[in-house]
C-alpha cells in the first residue's frame, strides 16, 4: 500500500498504482483539499484497476486526523477515556457513535479503511501517543476501542488495531528512531498486550505491529518478528484478521536494511500487507522484491476483507444517530485537556 503524490494523480502515481503488487493507496493532509476534491481522488483511484484498490488513511481524531476542513474535528481518544470512570455506558455510546460518524464520512469519499483505533496504554512516557490513547487501563481500553470499532463497522468500515503490542511504554518515537522496551515479557502480557488480545478475540479487521524492539522477548522489532507476530498474534491470541506492517519508511524500520529488505523481512515475519507511504523512489526495489515472493491465498484473502462493505448511505447526516454522535464530539470538546 502506497502513498499519493499529490491532490490529484499524477503520471508517476498512476504507474505505480498500476503495478500488480500494490493493493491500494493510503492518503494524508497533502492529498486533501475538500470532500469533493477526496471523493474524485478516490473514484479516480478506484478507476485503475478492474479489481478495484483499497484506499485507507490515519483518521484516529485529535492529533492524528488528516482531512479537516468539511469533516467533523473528532475529539482525541483520551477524552473518552476521561469519560469512562464516571459514566462506562456513556462513554461506550459516545465511543459507537463516534466511530460511527467517523465511518460514515470516510465512506461517503470513498475510502475503505482507517488506521484505527490506538490499543496501546497511556502509560505517560510516549509522547508520540499520548492522548491518542484512550487510557491507561488495559481494560478501559479494549472496552471503548472495541466500541469505536462496532461504529466503523457499522459505517461499513475496517478498523485497524495498532501498536502491537504496544507503543505506550517508550519515550522514543518510532517515526524517528528505534525504540527499545527493556520491560520483561510478562510484564507486557500483564497490560499492554491486554487490548490486542481482546480485540483479536472480538474480530478486530486487522492490526498492525509497532516499530519497537522488545530485546526480552525477541532480537526483531515487533514488526519483523516472527516470534510477535506469528506465534503470539496468530498463534496465542488467534487473531484471524490481515497484519498491516507499519509505515516501512520509518527510522523504527531501519534494523531491517533498506526498503526491499524491510519489505522482505515483514513479509518473512508475517504481515500480510506492507505500507509504504513517502519514499516513492523506493517503490520499484520494493516491488522487484516482492515479485520474487509467492502470493499467499490466507494473505491476500485477509487484505481483500478489509474493502469497504454497505453503509448508512449520502443521507447519514439527517439521520438521529448523526445528531447524537455531534452531541458527543461537541460534549467531549469541552472537556479540559
Amino acid at each position: 500500500m502506497i502513498g499519493v503524490e499529490g491532490a490529484e494523480l499524477g503520471a508517476a502515481d498512476r504507474q505505480r498504482l498500476r503495478q500488480p503488487r500494490v493493493a491500494g493507496a493510503i492518503l494524508f493532509a497533502r492529498n486533501y483539499r475538500d470532500p469533493a476534491q477526496l471523493a474524485a481522488l478516490c473514484a479516480e483511484i478506484r478507476a485503475l484497476r478492474e479489481a478495484p484498490l483499497l484506499i485507507a488513511v490515519d483518521h484516529e481524531g485529535g492529533r492524528v486526523q488528516r482531512f479537516v476542513a468539511g469533516f467533523t474535528a473528532l475529539p482525541p481518544m483520551a477524552r473518552l477515556g476521561g469519560m469512562y470512570p464516571l459514566a462506562p455506558g456513556r462513554a461506550l455510546q459516545a465511543a459507537a457513535d463516534i466511530g460511527w460518524l467517523m465511518g460514515c464520512e470516510l465512506r461517503q469519499a470513498g475510502l475503505d479503511f482507517s488506521f484505527a483505533p490506538v490499543l496501546d496504554l497511556d502509560c505517560g512516557l510516549s509522547a508520540v501517543i499520548g492522548d491518542r490513547a484512550f487510557a491507561a487501563e488495559p481494560l478501559v481500553v479494549a472496552e471503548l476501542a472495541a466500541a469505536l470499532c462496532d461504529g466503523l463497522r457499522e459505517a461499513g468500515v475496517a478498523a485497524v488495531g495498532k501498536h502491537f503490542p504496544g507503543h505506550g511504554a517508550v519515550a522514543a518515537d518510532s517515526h524517528a528512531e528505534l525504540p527499545v522496551d527493556a520491560r520483561s515479557e510478562a510484564e507486557i502480557r500483564a497490560a499492554d498486550l491486554l487490548p490486542f488480545a481482546e480485540l483479536a478475540r472480538r474480530g478486530i479487521a486487522a492490526m498492525m505491529p509497532a516499530h519497537v524492539l522488545y530485546p526480552a522477548v525477541d532480537a526483531q522489532p515487533a514488526g519483523f518478528s516472527r516470534r510477535w507476530l506469528a506465534d503470539i498474534l496468530r498463534g496465542e491470541l488467534g487473531f484471524a484478521g490481515a497484519i498491516v506492517s507499519d509505515d516501512l519508511d520509518m527510522a523504527g524500520a531501519a534494523l531491517a536494511g533498506g526498503p526491499a529488505d524491510r519489505a522482505q523481512a515483514a513479509v518473512a515475519a508475517g504481515c500480510d500487507l506492507l505500507l509504504l507511504c513517502n519514499d516513492f523512489a523506493a517503490v520499484p526495489a520494493v516491488l522487484a522484491r516482492l515479485a520474487e515472493l509467492p502470493v499467499q491465498p490466507a494473505a491476500a484473502e485477509r487484505i481483500a476483507a478489509l474493502a469497504g462493505r454497505q453503509w448508512p448511505g449520502a443521507g447519514f447526516r439527517s439521520q438521529p444517530r448523526h445528531a447524537a454522535a455531534q452531541r458527543w464530539v461537541e460534549l467531549l470538546a469541552q472537556q479540559i485537556p
